[in-house]
């Protein structure tokens, strides 16, 4: 086993050297006619063979190469296209002819020692096809594989149809491999060659290297798409819910200005009634005091109602500040994704500058080869496709940028928005308070009158006394009396009419109050949960997960703590939020249990 080793290693060598030598001198593109590439095939057969375990079945044995070489498209998904081809083709029927034309195919992609390398990295899938003391379990494969790394020099057209690959005999011919006696006088000449080989080979792994490189800058801008078009989302969100917050200030501000309204009417019907009465009481002399306790009353739910106002004036800016807060946490995001960007940028650049060097080879090569310039044309080409795959890349990285600078002017937008609401609000504060010190001089206005009507009050109940003993002496008096009983009446009726405008004002009332115990309510749930930034949490809180790529941070909008995506998974419609949110487990339970709770209360 050990002979055969080394004599099928040297005819292994002694084959790649004719066969580079030939094709060399050929002008390195070979066709299946060429002996020593049929006999290149013929040495590589029986080095597959060399050690192969027989197999037997109810046909008989079964030695075959074929096997081990199917292995590959398991270790390298690149190899499956030639696995494919393989099985399709209709004229071959037996596994040896399929191993030869999986041998040309893989030739043709330059990849041969490349999948000769992964089999034997995997000598334990091997052992199952081979003996111990095969050529392909020893170290003389390792060198078998290095050796096939020249043939990448070579261009091979080679056609599988109407080949019986199934038939033919592997038998070495010898006579080729003879050494002649002859000077050779070309060895400058292939001493050139090699080298230009070299470079060529140094150039092809450049460009393995710059493919691979693009591929991972590919994966990362689609990463950068993704986030960006998560931001997107987040700032609909984020718009949503300003757009809500809008809506609600206008219903507040029209409730408000419904109450003023009515407040206003109020005061004046209180100035006719007032105006009313005092030339009413002047005959009367009755029931000052329960009409002035009225209006006291009045007063004091409007005070009520006006400091109510204050303390929705105040819930407002408070949101606001919360929105401020939201829109700098976007911002920070933004100057993160600025950073990344600004990262693949140099990581281009750096790809440009090899690509420069390269191009300065090549042409110190064309200089030095100008024979060879078909050669060289197809390295240039391939250059151009990277170059051309580059440009692909800055224009997605421009408009990323652009998407960006987009975000940017919406967020610019939106604090100028919060800016003109704000002066908005000041400015209604300001009437608000002119208001009130109006409504306090008026007070201050009805007091004096009040108080001058009391003394008048003084004046009339004196000169009453004096009345009643003129009442006793004229019995004319009572038709007059009567009039008056029939005005007190109708004094009654009116201020039954109030009493019930006055319940009606409770109502509403009470339903504002309800509103705005639900807005604090909102509030106390937004202050009393601290939102965790996403730095501080490495793992989640519920299942202590570490975070990665593919477990991904999510926050809760209930309590403001960081899950994975399996603990927090559920949705449900926050006071806070309009539509249905992301909420962890625990949160989940617990708002579910106090709906119950209140529904079944």
């Amino acid at each position: 086993m050990m002979e055969e080793r080394t004599n099928l290693m040297h005819m292994m060598k002694l084959s790649i050297k004719v066969l580079l030598q030939s094709a060399l001198s050929l002008g390195r593109s070979l066709d299946a006619d060429h002996a020593p590439l049929q006999q290149f095939f013929v040495v590589m057969e029986h080095c597959l063979k060399h050690g192969l375990k027989v197999k037997k079945s109810f046909i008989g044995q079964n030695k075959s190469f074929f096997g081990p070489l199917e292995l590959v498209e398991k270790l390298c998904p690149e190899a499956s296209d030639i696995a494919t081809s393989v099985r399709n083709l209709p004229e071959l029927k037996t596994a040896v002819g399929r191993g030869r034309a999986w041998l040309y195919l893989a030739l043709m992609q330059k990849k041969l020692a490349d999948y000769l390398k992964v089999l034997i990295d995997n000598k334990h899938l091997l052992s199952e096809f081979y003996e111990p003391e095969a050529l392909m379990m020893e170290e003389e494969g390792m060198v078998i594989v290095g050796l096939l790394v020249g043939l990448n020099v070579l261009d091979a057209n080679l056609c599988l149809k109407g080949e019986d690959l199934d038939s033919q005999v592997g038998v070495i011919d010898f006579s080729l491999y003879l050494k002649d006696v002859q000077a050779l006088d070309g060895g400058k000449e292939h001493e050139r060659i090699t080298d230009v080989l070299d470079q060529k080979n140094y150039v092809e792994e450049l460009n393995r290297h710059l493919s691979c490189t693009v591929g991972d800058l590919q994966t990362k801008i689609d990463g950068l798409e993704k986030t960006n078009s998560k931001l997107q989302e987040e700032l609909s969100a984020a718009t949503d819910r300003i757009c809500s917050l809008q809506e609600e200030q206008q219903q507040l501000r029209e409730q408000n200005e419904l109450i003023r309204e009515r407040s206003e009417k109020r005061v004046e019907i209180t100035k006719q009634d007032t105006k009313v009465e005092l030339e009413t009481y002047k005959q009367t002399r009755q029931g000052l005091d329960e009409m002035y306790s009225d209006v006291w009353k009045q007063l004091k739910a409007e005070k009520k109602a006006r400091l109510e106002l204050e303390k929705e004036l105040e819930l407002q800016i408070g949101m606001k500040t919360e929105m401020e807060i939201a829109m700098k946490l976007l911002e920070k995001d933004t100057h993160e994704k600025q950073d990344t960007l600004v990262a693949l940028r140099q990581q281009l650049e750096d790809v440009k500058a090899i690509n420069l060097q390269m191009f300065h080879r090549v042409q110190n090569a064309e200089s030095s080869l100008q024979q060879k310039n078909e050669a060289i044309t197809s390295f240039e080409e391939k250059t151009n496709q990277v170059m051309s795959s580059m440009k692909q890349m800055e224009e997605r990285l421009q408009h990323s940028e652009r998407a960006r600078r987009g975000a940017e002017e919406r967020s610019h937008t939106l604090q100028q928005e919060l800016g003109g609401r704000t002066s908005s609000l000041q400015q209604q504060l300001a009437q608000l308070h002119e208001q009130c010190s109006s409504l306090e001089k008026e007070l201050k206005s009805e007091k004096e009158q009040r108080q001058a009507l009391q003394r008048e009050l003084q004046r009339e109940k004196d000169t009453s006394s004096l009345l009643r003993a003129e009442l006793q002496q004229v019995q004319g008096l009572k038709k007059e009396l009567r009039e008056l009983q029939e005005e007190k009446a109708e004094l009654q009726k009116v201020c039954d009419e109030q009493e019930q405008a006055l319940q009606e004002m409770g109502l509403h009332l009470s339903q504002s109050k309800l509103k705005m115990e639900d807005i604090k309510e909102v509030n106390k749930a937004l202050k009393g949960h601290t939102w965790l930034k996403d730095d501080e949490a490495t793992h989640c809180k519920q299942c202590e997960k570490e975070f990665s790529i593919s477990r991904r941070k999510h926050h809760c909008r209930n309590c403001g703590h960081i899950f994975c995506n399996t603990c927090s998974s559920n949705e449900l419609a926050l006071p806070s939020y309009p539509k249905p949110v992301r909420v962890c487990d625990s949160c989940h339970t617990l708002l579910l249990q106090r709906c119950s709770s209140s529904t079944g209360s």
